[in-house]
């Protein structure tokens, strides 16, 4: 094993997209719909997966955010039995759910620079 990363980032790849098609097509679950997978980070082991994801609808809302969040861990174990197949793998990695909250952040900070570049400059 090189250990550079190259297979745990291939796997990810792989788990992100059948998640994806599982969430969205097997799921009869009404608080998923409009969830998307912004990304999966996995360790070089491959034993746990944290799955990042956002709503497409609703995101201001934290307790939708929590609410789906919730969900996901509910069918924890139907999606690793439903992708594992996909995966090829000896055992399919535990998988954890989080809410995505880098796209919030990098807004913030946009607004701060453009509010910092509306401030009238003075002369020191």
């Amino acid at each position: 094993m090189t250990g550079d990363g190259r297979r745990a980032r291939r796997v990810a790849e792989t788990l992100r997209i059948h998640l994806s098609n599982v969430i969205a097509r097997e799921l009869a679950d009404p608080s998923l719909g409009g969830v998307v997978i912004t990304g999966v980070d996995l360790p070089d082991d491959l034993g746990l997966a944290r799955v990042h994801v956002r709503l497409l609808v609703g995101d201001e809302d934290p307790k939708r955010r929590t609410a789906v969040v919730r969900a996901l861990g509910r069918a924890t174990t139907r999606l690793r039995r439903a992708v594992a197949p996909a995966l090829q793998l000896r055992r399919a990695p535990e998988l954890s759910f989080d809410y995505d909250t880098g796209p919030d952040a990098t807004r913030r900070v946009e607004e701060l620079l453009a509010e910092i570049a509306k401030e009238p400059k003075s002369d020191e």
